[in-house]
């Protein structure tokens, strides 16, 4: 088994000495480092790491740091990188003043996406997802998540799947897959919505758990898209299948989509900005991970989730890009850091635990994923020679990352 030596290490950045655990309230402030430092790679995982004074003599192969941070990778927990084409002329269109609910009630948003998907053939989308993928892991990113959803029917549903799916076999990045067959409801079901809810149910279902396509089912549960009574219905069936639930709550209003998908047991809730008490009340008493998307906000114009006020009323959060075509372009997690902090008053720390340890315990990665510690995958940044994590989120506009690995292999090399 290759050794591999990264040397003269700036500062490691998120170590974790004890076990892992997803941070919460004042915990996410709190980044463990060690400086002047080394981690040793055996085979795909981390063996050791500490300060320069107790390297080991030898290795197979030695990476100089030259005095930059190493990182964790970044977890993405929410992504919907495979999609047929861009909605810029969509974008135009809300800078005029056209609204996102307007634009999906005339056919454009989330069908839009499906009608160009359902032309794609399996082999362009892939190749285009497999760009995508490409394109973030060089920005740091890991492990990411990626949702179904932009099929809406039997046969589009499954080609993204089985796209996910090849991605899983061809990258060195962990991926988890997610069904979002209740992700808008086709035109065609307009005036019979229990129709295509059947549909998911009995038959989209049984042939994605069928064919072990997805780890989770995932309902987009709010205003204009689906109700609680539907998302509790497509969740349950969902289940029953051995599919984990995740869920799309408060985008456009309180929806009672946390509440439901807590009652479903999901491992995380996503969205959320819009919530109240109620909400962050229920999920103080909840296993359910609360996952915010600042690009999202960014993008569309609309309220961030309360971010700061869920950290200081004793929850943890999840950060991730929500990469799509219609709310949120772009899989760049250096980026949304730096939205997380200006836009919902994270300071650096809270939101690089978001971005990685957090993340990944949003996919059920916390135990392999999202720190350094012993016996975790290698998956590691290594930054220019900059001066703390601070600075990192702070000169937002720098491509500060200088090498990324995966399975303690050089990936990216800026």
């Amino acid at each position: 088994m290759p050794s591999t030596l990264i040397k003269n290490i700036g500062a490691i950045i998120g170590v974790q000495s004890k076990p892992s655990s997803f941070k919460k309230g004042a915990a996410m402030s709190v980044v463990e480092t060690i400086e002047n430092a080394y981690i040793l790679i055996e085979g795909d995982t981390i063996s050791a790491f500490g300060s320069m004074e107790n390297m080991p003599e030898r290795a197979d192969i030695i990476i100089d740091a030259e005095a930059g941070l190493v990182m964790p990778c970044w977890c993405d927990s929410h992504t919907h990188i495979v999609f047929a084409e861009g909605r810029e002329g969509e974008y135009v269109d809300r800078l005029k003043g056209v609204s996102y609910e307007e634009i999906a009630k005339k056919g454009g948003g989330i069908l839009n996406s499906a009608n160009k998907l359902h032309l794609k053939s399996e082999d362009a989308l892939y190749e285009s997802a497999f760009n995508r993928l490409n394109e973030v892991i060089g920005m740091g990113t890991g492990a990411i998540e990626i949702k179904s959803g932009y099929g809406l029917s039997t046969e589009s549903e499954l080609k993204i799947l089985k796209v996910i799916r090849r991605l899983k076999e061809n990258s060195s990045a962990t991926i988890k897959s997610t069904f979002l067959g209740a992700h808008a409801i086709p035109m065609q079901y307009k005036e019979d919505r229990q129709k295509y809810i059947d549909l998911v149910i009995h038959e989209m279902l049984p042939l994605v758990a069928g064919e072990g396509l997805a780890d989770y089912c995932d309902v987009f549960c709010d205003k204009g898209f689906f109700t609680v009574s539907e998302s509790d219905q497509i969740l349950k069936s969902a289940a029953k299948y051995g599919l984990k639930a995740k869920i799309h709550a408060n985008e456009l209003a309180i929806s009672g989509g946390v509440q439901v998908g807590i009652a479903n047991n999901a491992i995380s809730v996503d969205h959320l900005e819009a919530i109240g008490q109620e909400e962050i009340d229920a999920l103080k008493y909840a296993d359910t991970i609360p996952t915010v998307l600042p690009s999202c906000s960014f993008f569309l114009h609309i309220h961030d989730a309360p971010a700061r006020r869920m950290i200081d009323e004793g929850l943890g959060i999840a950060i991730a890009t929500d990469y799509n075509p219609g709310s949120s372009p772009s899989g760049n997690i250096p980026l949304l850091m730096a939205l997380a902090c200006n836009n919902m008053r994270l300071i650096p720390s809270e939101a690089f635990n978001g971005v990685t340890i957090n993340g990944a315990f949003a996919m059920e990665l916390g135990e392999s994923h999202g720190s350094i510690s012993i016996g975790k995958k290698a998956n590691l940044i290594i930054t220019k020679a900059i001066p703390s994590l601070d600075y990192f989120v702070y000169a937002f506009g720098s491509n500060h990352i200088h090498k990324v690995l995966l399975n303690g292999k050089v990936v990216n090399n800026a």
